[in-house]
């Protein structure tokens, strides 16, 4: 049977393509696009898969979307309701996309499937959001049973999930939920320091071991309230995502001593030090999630996904600190990994087939999935297009 996953719409547009449950092919739109984080349908991604797989025209049995957009719509629209008429300006900026295009997502997706050569034998399925990004981490990992935790900005509604995965089935049965989120938190502070949100992340985390841990206390006494199971609130009085077209507000600027830095101008040792603060906050969050996953499940091993798992400093500490005897990370952790996951929750949890695992080899088996070249190709290439170059033998 061959599975086709798509993640597409929001940001890191992937495919996926799984067959009788082996990971055969699996890449980034933005890989073929050369558009950073490209959002649009997987059009490239999705013929490579084919190619790779074999599995032109009528070859494709089923197709996951890794989320349910009209789920996430009802979570947008209670939560303007919630605030109006504050919002009405991201309001009306977002509501005509959705009703042009979201709405009506299964045309649109089978509209782009046929456009990208997937025949019309197929049935289209959803997966939710968190249950896709558990899907890749566990079913993907070398482990029979395991704890697992997905951490990211949001879903649907879900903003970090805890459950267990056991042979081809998995349970999320304990969830935080929009708009108090780790990931916006941190996508908060990433806007504050003058990178782009949903890009900037890791040049965030990147800063901190420059800075001091001076506005942990601040944060912690104004931004978030953390509980000893990890869970936590934020205090929306400060952010700016659930009724503005911006991460934070003026609070939250006089907060932290004035306005967001401008992006691409000097970094300041403001910055410096509100890196290493949210970094600290968010691995004491993150360690006490893990700790409580273990105390609920039991399990000897965790499974992450989400984009917060691609916080390697806070994941690093976690297996240094953690009471897990081993974790295992999905390496596409953010949505493009959402592809995988879904594919792999159609197998193996709503089809009912079983894994094989060993407890040692992923089922991956790496993670270079996408497309390669040989050398006559790129040489080839090179040559059509007059471009001069030198071979360099492998020694």
């Amino acid at each position: 049977m061959n599975i086709l996953g798509i993640s597409a719409y929001y940001h890191d547009s992937a495919a996926c393509l799984v067959q009788d449950g082996r990971i055969v092919a699996a890449a980034q739109e933005e890989r073929f696009s050369r558009r950073k984080h490209d959002s649009s349908f997987p059009h490239h991604a999705v013929r490579y898969c084919l190619a790779e797989g074999g599995a032109v025209g009528d070859g494709i049995d089923a197709v996951v979307f890794y989320d349910k957009p009209l789920t996430k719509f009802g979570r947008i629209l209670k939560t303007y309701y919630a605030v109006a008429p504050r919002g009405s300006r991201s309001f009306l900026m977002a509501i005509p996309l959705w009703l042009r295009e979201k709405l009506w997502i299964s045309a649109s997706i089978e509209q782009s499937l046929q456009a990208a050569g997937v025949g019309k034998t197929h049935r289209l399925y959803f997966c939710e959001h968190h249950e896709s990004h558990a899907a890749s981490a566990f079913f993907a990992s070398p482990f029979e049973s395991a704890a697992i935790l997905v951490l990211d900005g949001v879903g649907e509604w879900a903003t970090a999930s805890l459950g267990r995965g056991r042979g081809n089935y998995l349970d999320l049965h304990d969830e935080l939920h929009f708009p108090h989120s780790l990931g916006l938190l941190y996508s908060a502070f990433t806007y504050f320091t003058g990178f782009r949100v949903n890009s900037g992340e890791y040049k965030l985390m990147g800063l901190a071991p420059y800075g001091r841990a001076r506005y942990v206390d601040t944060i912690k006494e104004h931004l978030i309230d953390i509980r000893e199971d990890g869970s936590f609130r934020l205090n929306m009085d400060y952010f700016g995502y659930l009724d503005g077209l911006t991460m934070t507000n003026a609070r939250f600027a006089d907060l932290f001593g004035g306005p967001p830095r401008p992006p691409e101008s000097p970094l300041t040792r403001r910055e410096m030090d509100l890196a290493r603060s949210v970094q600290v906050v968010t691995e004491e969050i993150v360690l006490k999630q893990a700790i409580h996953a273990h105390e609920v499940t039991g399990e000897r091993y965790l499974c992450l996904a989400g984009g917060v798992a691609l916080n390697c400093v806070a994941n690093g500490r976690l297996l240094r600190e953690g009471p897990f005897d081993d974790i295992w990370i999905q390496p596409a952790a953010g949505d493009a990994g959402g592809a995988l996951g879904a594919a792999l929750h159609l197998w193996h949890h709503v089809l009912g087939n079983e894994r094989q695992v060993d407890g040692v080899n992923d089922r991956m088996q790496g993670a270079y999935l996408g497309p390669a070249y040989t050398d006559v190709e790129i040489g080839e290439w090179l040559d059509a297009h007059g471009l001069p170059y030198r071979h360099l033998d492998d020694g």
